[in-house]
């Protein structure tokens, strides 16, 4: 059981009087605590509505799950349980707020790792009780989609590109709570692609890449390395819709290091000669996909006018949204289809507190659902972002002409 009563009491004297909210002040802004355990981030912020930033804090487990190879959901669990309070407790503290001055508090419930989100959800319902709160679930995708509205006025209908190490997704956001799905992963995301082929390849024994994630790790690697040392066939070229899928690809990319290995004379787990080059083809096999699958997105809604004609957007975020390779191939697409390319800042692709407290704050400001500290809700690993019109997409089958990608990493 989470200590609340301890993190109200070790509050810092200097607005510990705060908390007793009296009436005489004059009316103060919304206020709205944020809570991110989806996956392997425990993050809070506290945001007030205008966007500003009050206190935010983020704990990560990347170098835990970095050693093991990978994410280990118990491991996860375990993590957030033991940081949530003091998280939490850091976001109010250097925020100057005390748990009565909140408006509400929004919690991802979905989608995303089970034992993650249950250790988030126990913990706010917690929360909102003891301090009388109102509630927000927010789905972790939404809040990725919406992050961009912080920091540049975009207007609703927008398309939005989510590419993460658990997701890929396009979206048409027609707003804060109303999106239309167009194509998502159907097996593994990029993300996960590129962690796993980095560690096919062992590159957390190269000298630049020990510290790193296996996506940054790959992104490093490719900047040195020649893709075109290695054909990879783009996924889904016959499927002519908004889909992704990479396990082919990642079977591709084994199958050509296993040979490699051969080839050196080398085990399994020794470094190959040839890793910037696996590297930046790999990389380059996983833009383009995602490119291609974006283009038929943008032609299939001009088509179906489901964008604006002035100023359309294309809006991409996600951890994967980090990779500046994958982001200038995207502005390929953008520049040949006449949409304005946006991304929010990198420290806000990946997950964090804060993109949830705006989430929050948009659906307040909206009256969109918010729900009483006493009701009931529960987590959902598995959950659509909207109405999924995938199957108008693939009965559309639009064919996209060449794209002139880019030829160096």
């Amino acid at each position: 059981m989470f200590a609340f009563k301890r993190l109200s009491r070790s509050v810092p004297s200097v607005f510990r009087h705060r908390m007793t909210c009296g009436t005489g002040a004059a009316v103060p802004p919304r206020l709205v605590l944020g809570i991110e355990t989806s996956c392997d981030e425990t993050g809070a912020a506290v945001m007030d509505e205008t966007g500003k930033i009050l206190g935010e804090s983020l704990h990560s487990q990347k170098e835990v799950h970095l050693k093991a190879g990978g994410i280990i959901p118990t491991v996860a669990q375990n993590l957030h349980r033991e940081n949530i309070c003091r998280v939490v407790q850091e976001a109010l503290e250097k925020s100057g707020v005390a748990p009565c001055e909140l408006s509400a508090v929004a919690t991802t419930v979905k989608p995303g790792l089970a034992l993650s989100l249950g250790v988030g959800l126990q913990f706010s319902l917690s929360f909102v009780k003891l301090h009388q709160k109102p509630f927000i679930p927010i789905h972790h995708m939404e809040a990725h989609a919406l992050t961009v509205r912080m920091f540049q006025l975009v207007e609703f209908p927008f398309l939005v590109l989510l590419v993460s190490g658990g997701h890929s997704l396009l979206a048409l956001a027609r707003g804060v709570d109303d999106f239309v799905l167009l194509g998502q992963h159907l097996d593994e995301a990029p993300g996960d692609t590129l962690d796993k082929v980095a560690r096919r390849l062992s590159l957390v024994k190269h000298p630049k890449c020990f510290s790193l994630s296996g996506g940054q790790a790959i992104e490093l690697l490719a900047k040195e390395g020649d893709r075109l040392k290695f054909k990879f066939r783009s996924p889904m070229g016959q499927h002519y819709d908004c889909n992704f899928s990479f396990a082919g690809l990642r079977t591709q990319v084994t199958m050509a290091i296993n040979k490699k290995e051969m080839e050196e004379g080398i085990q399994q787990g020794q470094l190959l000669s040839c890793v910037q080059d696996i590297a930046a083809a790999t990389q380059h096999a996983v833009a383009s996909h995602i490119a291609k699958r974006t283009f038929r997105a943008i032609l299939f809604c001009k088509a179906k006018g489901l964008l604006p004609s002035s100023n359309p957007t294309l809006v991409v975020s996600g951890g994967v949204a980090s990779n500046e390779y994958i982001r200038e191939t995207l502005r390929i697409v953008t520049d040949t289809t006449g949409l304005r390319f946006l991304c929010p800042p990198l420290q806000f692709c990946t997950d964090n507190g804060v993109m949830i407290a705006w989430n929050g704050i948009e659906r307040l400001k909206c009256g969109k659902g918010i729900v009483s500290h006493s009701q009931e809700v529960s987590y959902e690993p598995k959950a659509l972002l909207g109405r999924d019109i995938s199957a108008e997409v693939r009965g559309a089958a639009i064919k996209i002409p060449p794209l002139k990608l880019k030829t160096k990493s």
